[in-house]
């Protein structure tokens, strides 16, 4: 089976582009576009250079020694949170500002949960001088304060959504809305592996940066290029795409994505897509999204701002109706306590986002010579607030 894109932007049965048809031109000049423009050695030589000098690429490959002793298996960290921002984001943001300048567009719009997506935004955009407009929800502007004053310091302007749930998707759906009313002149660096096709793919690409790295450091200190297992959280799932991207094809390697169970599945307090939704069509591809009866969007809910999304994107929904990936549900209360943990044991605070992927090492029956890779998506500068109140 192929867990890639397909030529008309699905995933399985998951993917393609639901738009309007003001935005038509648009995602059409990107789909006919991305692909010639990212493969031209120009375009590869500045994208790996900014990785490289800007971000501070390669991330290391750390075993947690402490972490590996009590779980009972040798657990290595991909420390996505020592990039420049904190945050793997950045990796996306870089290569779609590079292709929104060959592209000739000069007004950057974002949208952003846990904010670490709108900091990266901002930065590409203050590197390359230009116009940035992130929307943000106004509950996650309430709880991610820093992210906001870092993204206004970078230049930004951040705008509250303050419709529905007042989070993710409603920043998303003003990020839609923006892109209509000003199509000419407008990118939208959107910030996970969901929307219309070709942005699934596209930031899967930019994101797999991860996986690549990941298999010369495995050969390195294992000797050969591929884990037993990854565990990557899952909110719309760009870390996850990226770190899952180079083993897709690889069955020797489980894939484990970590969705945020809330206060509990049966609470009405989840996020926890592929326990909770069904097929239907969320900004703009068909994947599995939280709905009710009639299709209206049931309202998320994760103490994690980067999680907190009605759904997950195309090709997570292919990897969960496949059987390719091993879905696993973690509670605010695990993250919690995941997050403490590696705190303790290793000195690295964690996102909570990264934390629900740490929790699910309580859910696995570990061996001893297993080799098991955590994507360290995100470091917990942004989510100290949040984590005092629980210490």
């Amino acid at each position: 089976m192929d867990y890639n894109v397909d030529e008309n932007g699905y995933y399985g049965k998951f993917g393609g582009a639901y738009i309007p048809e003001m935005l038509y031109p648009n995602v059409e000049e990107l789909r006919e576009n991305y692909l010639k423009i990212s493969q031209e050695p120009e375009f590869k030589k500045e994208f790996d250079d900014l990785l490289r000098n800007y971000v501070g690429r390669p991330s290391p490959l750390y075993l947690a020694k402490r972490l590996s002793a009590k779980y009972g298996a040798k657990i290595y960290l991909k420390r996505e949170d020592l990039n420049h921002t904190g945050a793997h984001k950045i990796n996306n943001t870089i290569g779609q500002i590079l292709l929104a300048n060959r592209l000739g567009k000069k007004r950057i719009i974002a949208e952003t949960g846990a904010g670490q997506h709108g900091v990266a935004t901002a930065t590409v955009c203050a590197l390359m001088g230009l116009e940035c407009i992130i929307y943000m929800g106004a509950v996650d502007i309430e709880r991610q304060q820093p992210n906001v004053k870092r993204m206004q310091l970078l230049g930004a302007t951040v705008v509250a959504a303050e419709s529905g749930s007042k989070t993710l998707k409603d920043a998303t759906n003003e990020a839609i809305r923006d892109w209509i009313n000003n199509p000419a002149d407008t990118y939208y660096i959107i910030g996970s592996v969901v929307g219309p096709h070709p942005y699934p793919d596209m930031v899967a690409r930019f994101q797999s940066v991860i996986s690549e790295e990941m298999k010369w450091q495995l050969e390195e200190h294992e000797g050969r290029d591929y884990p037993d297992r990854i565990i990557a959280c899952v909110g719309g799932g760009s870390n996850a795409a990226g770190c899952f991207y180079h083993y897709l094809d690889n069955d020797k390697v489980e894939l484990i994505a970590a969705e945020p169970a809330g206060l509990g599945l049966e609470t009405g307090k989840t996020a926890a897509t592929t326990a909770k939704g069904k097929p239907g069509v969320l900004h703009a591809a068909k994947t599995l999204l939280m709905q009710t009866e009639d299709g209206q969007v049931v309202e998320p809910y994760s103490l994690s701002a980067g999680l907190d999304y009605p759904g997950i994107g195309p090709m997570h929904a292919h990897l969960f109706d496949s059987g390719r990936g091993s879905f696993k549900y973690v509670t605010d209360e695990e993250a919690l306590t995941a997050c403490f943990e590696l705190s303790k044991l290793e000195g690295i605070i964690p996102a909570l986002e990264t934390a629900h992927a740490l929790a699910v090492l309580n859910q696995l029956d570990l061996k001893k010579d297993e080799v098991v890779v955590i994507n360290l998506s995100g470091r917990g500068d942004k989510d100290l607030e949040t984590l005092i109140k629980y210490i």
